[in-house]
This record gives C-alpha cells, structure tokens and sequence, in this order.
C-alpha cells in the first residue's frame, strides 16, 4: 500500500500527515492546529478512495460491505456536580421530580449507585443491533481537571464487560502520550484490574503527536490505537475511511501498530451542528461514503450520554446510526474485532 501511495505526492503527505511533523500551530492542549481548509475537506476519504481506485481490495465477515467501529471513552463513572445538577434541572422541565431527586441523590445509596456505571445499558443497546464496542479506561491519576477514578473500585463491571464480548481498552492519561514509561505503566494497572492484555488505546483529550505517539504506542505493546481524528470536527485526518499502518518520514520505515482513525465523536459533532436534523445528516453522509468504499467508520460516543438528561438527543442519534448501519448490512463491532480481521484477513 505504502509503495503505491508514494507514486502520488499530494495523496503521499496527505496520509502521512507530513504538514503534523513540523507544526506551525497548536492549540491549548498542544495538539495539532488544523486550518479551515484541512476541516473542509475532511469529509472527503480521498486516499482510501485513490487506493480503491487502483485496485485495493476488502473484504469484511459474512461478506459485509462496510464496518462501524463502536468506541466509548470512559472519561467519568461518577457526575461532576455540574453533571448532575443540569440532568437534574433538564428532569424538573419535563415534570419528572423522581428523575429529578435520583440525578442529585445517588451518592447517598453508595457509589455503586452512579448513573456513570452504565456499561450494561450501553451493551444491552448494541446487543439489539448485534453489535459489540470498545470501552476505554483511564488508570491515570494525573489529570487537569480531578482525579477521575480509581480502576480497582469497578473490577466487576470490567468482569462483566470482558465475558459478554465487548472490548475493554485504554484511555491514555492526559500527561502520558509523549511518555513511553507513564503508558506502559497504565497498561499494566489495567491489565492487573482486568486480568488479561489490552491491545487497543485511545488518548484522553485526543492527545497525539504524529508520528511519535505510534511509535511509543506499538513499543508500549498495544495493537491497535483510535486516537487519530479531529477534535474540533468531524471527518478523515489523513484521508482515510480504513484502517492502516502508519509511516513514520523519519526513519523511512512502517510503524508496527493499525491505527483505526477516529471519524465521529459526539462532543464534535454537536458543537459543530446547528440542530440534531444537521448531525444526523453529516453523520449519515460520512456513513454512506464509507460504505461506498468498503471502509471502516469508527464512532466515539462517551458512556456518561447514556444516562446524562441534557445529552438525550445524543444518546436518540446514536440509536439512529446503529438502526441506519444495521438496515446497511454493517459489521457493527469493537475495535478488537476490527484489529484481529483486518491483522489476520486483509
């Protein structure tokens, strides 16, 4: 693939992402600036089209035309207070009072009660469409807003995660995606709570660096990273609507990981949308684009949506896609899933 995309420059640096090695800009989390011509033209897969177009070939299970890569980043499993006082203030406007007192009061049954802890629910959800996710975890402590939580206290619900099916990943400390030691570490306190290995990684903030975050990451031991997407957008980073191993211009040399480029989160999306009508209809074409090319979309939807009163209409639309994409005849699946096949069958 490398070979065939080098005999086009444009579409060369565009999927190595040669402007990220030099940054003019960056923004307040030292992440990669990208102009507004970079974000137009983002809905558009151009590499991955160029690549089908001179031959590339895939193929997916049960002769599937395309895939949905479902993501979670666990980012919280109990409310800030500002959480629950608006899912409260949200409950009192449609005259839910019972809803209203839960959302404000369920620290007094234990933790165990948070609304956060709603892996299940999310499960149960997907399970209707045949699907199956990626649940990112945190083990960091440091982190520029609270601690977020510690992963020992909620070993059942990864229990409970890893023996239906879904896949339980890493979410990489906001201080660790420069530091080879911090996301080793992390890994492991993951693996010692989960009681197996972890291959896929997703970065807290969406921090990365191109290209030294994959090399620290395929070093580190992972298989897969899905950090590699727009914060402040939607669309395709470096063109692609698949999945790749990245080329690192440095060394001259493919780096040994599969990035699974991120292409929808729910936070972008809505800041970016004027109405649900507008992120359903951006959220479909990107789907339809992919599906025209045999692709992989992957989805980034936090797990507090689920149980957050102010954030229905993002839970409504994340319903909708799975409806859409399993009338499409999609393989809807974990990042896992799509890492092992794409590792083993392409």
């Amino acid at each position: 693939m490398h070979e065939l995309l080098m005999q086009n420059q444009d579409i060369w640096d565009l999927f190595t992402r040669k402007e990220e090695y030099s940054p003019k800009k960056l923004d307040e989390h030292q992440r990669f600036l990208f102009s507004e011509e970079d974000l137009r033209n983002a809905s558009e897969p151009v590499v991955s089209r160029y690549l089908i177009k001179h031959g590339m070939q895939v193929e997916f299970p049960e002769n599937k035309s395309f895939a949905v890569c479902l993501t979670h980043d666990v980012d919280d499993i109990y409310p800030p207070l500002s959480h629950s006082l608006l899912s409260s203030v949200y409950s009192l406007k449609r005259l839910d009072l019972k809803g209203s007192v839960d959302q404000l009061m369920w620290k007094l049954r234990g933790a165990g009660y948070s609304p956060y802890l709603n892996f299940s629910k999310i499960m149960d959800i997907e399970a209707k469409f045949g699907a199956k996710s990626s649940f990112y975890f945190i083990t960091a402590e440091a982190d520029p807003v609270r601690l977020r939580y510690d992963i020992e206290d909620i070993e059942d619900h990864l229990g409970e995660i890893s023996d239906r099916g879904w896949e339980i990943g890493l979410h990489g400390g906001y201080y660790s995606y420069n530091s080879l030691e911090k996301i080793k570490q992390e890994k492991e306190r993951l693996e010692a709570a989960l009681g197996r290995k972890v291959i896929g990684f997703r970065n807290h903030y969406l921090r990365f660096k191109t290209p030294d975050s994959w090399e620290i990451l395929a070093d580190a031991g992972f298989g897969y990273d899905s950090t590699f997407g727009h914060r402040y957008s939607i669309g395709f980073r470096n063109g692609m609507c698949h999945p790749f191993n990245p080329y690192n211009l440095n060394t001259g040399k493919e780096i040994d990981i599969l990035e699974i480029p991120l292409v929808i989160m729910d936070v972008a999306l809505f800041a970016t949308s004027k109405s649900f009508e507008e992120a359903w209809e951006r959220t479909k074409n990107l789907i339809d684009i992919t599906a025209s090319l045999n692709g992989v979309i992957t989805l980034l939807w936090h797990n507090f949506v689920f149980s957050c009163e102010f954030r229905k209409d993002w839970a409504r639309l994340y319903e909708k896609v799975l409806h859409y994409c399993y009338g499409k005849r999609a393989w809807i699946t974990s990042g896992e899933e799509i890492y092992r096949w794409w590792r083993d069958g392409v």
